[in-house]
């Protein structure tokens, strides 16, 4: 799972939330969007009310995204799941969990919470209207995010995955056929089914006059297209990397570097041998790692008077796994942690860990392909 991205903004229940630079775009969009509507709609209204109406509507919009993305991710916490982050980005936020639930029902709870929580907004913006006058600031302010909040739960009950609704009919399958795998796949499928729809129905109203409707629709139909893809592609890996651990992929030829040569000789190396991670020694001892990134962090005016040890990421800093650590487990903390390999350490508990292998990124990716060509083994008696 990864970290989250973009300008971060604060911590809410412990989750820190971030803005993705898409953000920014569609804020300024929606907010003059929003500013245009009333501006027809109210035209006694000053130019300032407009804006300013539409301003605070823009950000009570987003701050219900918000809401809705930490209702799944307070289910999520409930569960002992963690929450990575929420970051808020074109269409609406992305709540990113450390795991996938590890049941149906789990599952089922974490999704429905998001369409609740919209549907609750929608249902308190609605009483708004009923004491406040639609030629009122309040009034109009309350009436769209009335609309677009009961519109925003009932598109996230379409049942094309990743939407909640997508996620609902994947616990329901899960739950029916006890087999993750197989509800995921059904599931995408769906998504891949809403998500034509959704372009077909947007190049049709762009061909028939609607053009910002039908380019908006056919836009988000493509990005749910991508996104049930990548949900059933995440499905094969983890079929692939199924019963493989640290100690199936690790090389155990590990490369070392003593940590007193300069970077400019530690470049030699690198181009001589080609291998891109050496651990860094001294009198015998681990004392932290090389990699080409942290090489190339350093300016290249300045490798012939940095040594390697100046340079290097420190011991204490440095990831590591053990042998026995699942692969998929492995991959995605190289994935969040943005690294390519890892040490494999033995006995690491003891404060004197034993470097037994070292496993990288393409070591993994090369067992994958391997075993994407040949198929599934046969099970050996």
């Amino acid at each position: 799972m990864i970290r989250g991205s973009g300008l971060r903004i604060g911590r809410i229940l412990g989750i820190p939330i971030y803005l993705h630079s898409t953000w920014v775009f569609i804020f300024a969009a929606i907010t003059y969007i929003i500013a245009s509507e009333f501006r027809q709609e109210h035209p006694l209204w000053t130019d300032t009310q407009h804006w300013a109406v539409g301003l605070l509507t823009s950000l009570l919009f987003f701050a219900s995204v918000l809401f809705h993305e930490l209702s799944h991710s307070v289910v999520a916490q409930h569960y002992k799941i963690r929450v990575v982050s929420i970051t808020l980005f074109l269409f609406g936020g992305l709540a990113r969990i450390e795991r996938e639930p590890s049941k149906a029902i789990q599952e089922f709870n974490i999704a429905i919470a998001g369409p609740l929580a919209s549907g609750l907004l929608a249902g308190g913006f609605l009483a708004l209207t009923l004491l406040f006058p639609f030629s009122q600031t309040v009034g109009a302010l309350a009436t769209w995010l009335c609309r677009t909040n009961a519109a925003l739960a009932v598109f996230n009950l379409l049942p094309g995955f990743p939407l909640d609704g997508g996620r609902i009919f994947r616990a329901i399958v899960w739950g029916v056929t006890k087999n993750f795998e197989k509800a995921t796949r059904v599931a995408g499928a769906s998504g891949k089914l809403i998500a034509y729809a959704m372009i077909l129905l947007g190049a049709w109203g762009a061909f028939h006059g609607f053009v910002q409707d039908g380019l908006w629709t056919a836009f988000i139909g493509w990005f749910i297209l991508n996104a049930a893809q990548e949900s059933v592609a995440q499905v094969a890996i983890r079929e692939t990397l199924a019963g493989l651990s640290a100690a199936d992929v690790m090389s155990k030829e590990v490369p070392t570097a003593p940590g007193h040569i300069t970077l400019e000789e530690y470049s030699t190396e690198v181009l001589r041998t080609g291998r891109r991670c050496h651990l860094v020694v001294s009198d015998d001892r681990l004392v932290g790692m090389m990699n080409i990134h942290t090489l190339n962090s350093v300016p290249r005016g300045e490798w012939a008077h940095n040594s390697v040890q100046a340079a290097m990421i420190q011991r204490d800093k440095i990831l590591w796994t053990s042998p026995d650590e699942p692969l998929l487990k492995l991959l995605e903390r190289l994935l969040s942690a943005d690294v390519n390999q890892m040490p494999v350490v033995s006995g690491s508990g003891d404060g004197a860990p034993q470097i037994v292998g070292i496993v990288t990124r393409d070591s993994i990716l090369r067992v994958m392909q391997t075993r994407s060509e040949l198929g599934p083994l046969a099970a050996t008696k």
